[in-house]
């Protein structure tokens, strides 16, 4: 049996830090975001956007960027709205959300662009 990997990470360093799954895969590109955020639409879920400073990342309340985009089926306005967060907020960690309306919970989260730690 193989070793398990190690992953370094502590709360001094918030750039070491790590948030949901996709966290400790490698980072994701433009085009499997595009793909997360189909699969989102697929489900029928609800997108929305957050973003906090790095140091808070741990808590449990992030800043909602506008309102959840209800019945949004358009990737490219979903990506767009992701990127106006990131613009807005360059040093804050922005992640994109799938509210499952029938569980009544997130179906999926994660964040799509990382903020520089202060």
């Amino acid at each position: 049996m193989s070793e398990m990997q190690d992953y370094k990470s502590s709360l001094g360093d918030t750039s070491s830090r790590k948030f949901e799954t996709f966290s400790y895969l490698p980072e994701m590109d433009a085009e499997r975001i595009r793909k997360q955020v189909e699969y989102i639409i697929s489900k029928g879920w609800n997108p929305a956007i957050e973003h906090t400073e790095p140091q808070n990342a741990f808590s449990h309340y992030w800043y909602m960027w506008k309102l959840p985009m209800f019945g949004e089926t358009d990737v490219d306005r979903i990506l767009a709205e992701a990127e106006a967060c990131h613009k807005a907020h360059p040093n804050n960690h922005v992640r994109l959300v799938g509210f499952d309306n029938y569980a009544q919970s997130k179906g999926a989260e994660m964040v799509v662009f990382r903020g520089k730690a202060v």
